[in-house]
């Protein structure tokens, strides 16, 4: 595609975030970062695209990325969320997670906060492998099957779930500010809500027949009932956690593991995933509708799902497309996003029109004419 820049970058690269824009602001994302894995020295990296006034970027092609600054991370970086506009969150696989504060007037990186060993089992550390933020809260998840609330501003933990899961816990979201989803290596998802002293879920998911890990969890932005997963086997779960404990539909999306699933955060009928097979897809609900614009919420909506309309008087999106179940699936529209397969496709971010993808073939790809 020739709207994706390509950056080479010597690391195989994990995770890679944008930095958040305001809401208020019409502006485009143009800083993120990215986390590292597999490597001698792993690092957490800031890039700007654009040059933005940088010096010395005159030069440089516009939309290319430029590293601003990056700080020597102990572990692989197996999970990477800003906490803010100034601060990152990163899980490790020593257990760690830790606060990295990156100062913008002199583009240099430090740490704010460090939780040693968060995460880990009698006789060693257990990689963390989830994070989540909800500031100044963080939440996160490991191999040793522990969740742990933390706020950025105290020291020690609010509160730790020890046994909340006797599986390696993959990846973790907030549904709601005191509800999170996890998501484990046995096909669960459980919800939990923080007011409840309880260390047992308040409802538990799964896929049926084979219990196949999920890796990645992803909540509708508007609608908190509607969760999307992808794990070993490729398929792409659509859930409503308000009906039934299985999955609302299955899609065979990939041939080898879903890595991350993201809805997009202002237009989510547009969906993205990555995989292992080296592949990046935008998944688009088809429209096909006569419906009015101002009831469509967006250029790609669809159909109509009458369990999925919001409720009267809320700002949501009027209409989920991800509920219309099996009539649903042949009004799908794929794109592949990368100019042609690679390595394996680790992480992915969207965010306006801006999508970034971190790869094992040591490549960032930028794409910042995203069809949304």
């Amino acid at each position: 595609m020739e709207s994706t820049n390509a950056k080479y970058v010597s690391q195989k690269i994990s995770k890679t975030r944008w930095r958040p824009v305001s809401s208020s602001a019409l502006q485009q994302p143009h800083i993120f970062a990215t986390g590292s894995w597999d490597n001698e020295d792993n690092k957490i990296s800031i890039w700007s695209i654009g040059d933005h006034g940088l010096p010395g970027m005159e030069d440089e092609l516009e939309g290319d990325p430029q590293l601003l600054c990056e700080y020597r991370h102990d572990g692989d970086v197996l999970d990477l969320q800003f906490l803010d506009q100034d601060r990152i969150v990163t899980a490790s696989s020593t257990g760690a997670v830790t606060i990295f504060h990156h100062h913008q007037n002199s583009q240099t990186i430090s740490v704010a906060r460090q939780w040693a060993r968060a995460h880990r089992n009698p006789c060693d550390n257990a990689p963390c492998t989830g994070v989540v933020c909800n500031s100044p809260e963080i939440v996160t998840v490991g191999e040793d099957g522990r969740i742990i609330l933390f706020r950025a501003d105290q020291e020690g933990a609010v509160r730790i779930i020890e046994n909340a899961d006797s599986n390696s816990i993959h990846a973790v979201t907030f549904l709601r500010t005191t509800e999170i989803l996890t998501v484990n290596s046995i096909g669960q998802l459980k919800l939990w809500d923080f007011r409840q002293q309880s260390s047992s879920p308040s409802q538990i998911l799964s896929l049926t027949g084979d219990r196949v890990p999920l890796h990645c969890v992803a909540r509708h932005p508007n609608q908190q009932h509607i969760v999307a997963t992808g794990g070993q086997d490729g398929m792409l779960c659509v859930w409503d956690v308000r009906q039934g404990n299985t999955p609302f539909s299955l899609i065979e999306a990939h041939s080898a593991e879903m890595w991350e699933v993201h809805f997009h955060p202002t237009n989510p009928d547009h969906l993205f995933t990555c995989s292992e097979d080296g592949s990046l897809l935008h998944w688009e609900t088809a429209s096909h509708s006569d419906m009015p614009s101002f009831l469509q919420g967006g250029r790609n909506n669809s159909m109509i799902s009458r369990s999925a309309m919001a409720p009267a008087g809320g700002n949501q999106s009027l209409i989920s497309a991800w509920l219309a179940g099996d009539s649903g699936k042949g009004r799908l529209e794929t794109t592949h996003m990368l100019p042609s397969q690679t390595l394996s496709v680790n992480s992915l971010d969207v965010l306006g029109q801006c999508l970034v993808c971190g790869t094992d073939e040591e490549a960032i790809f930028v794409n910042r004419q995203v069809p949304v």
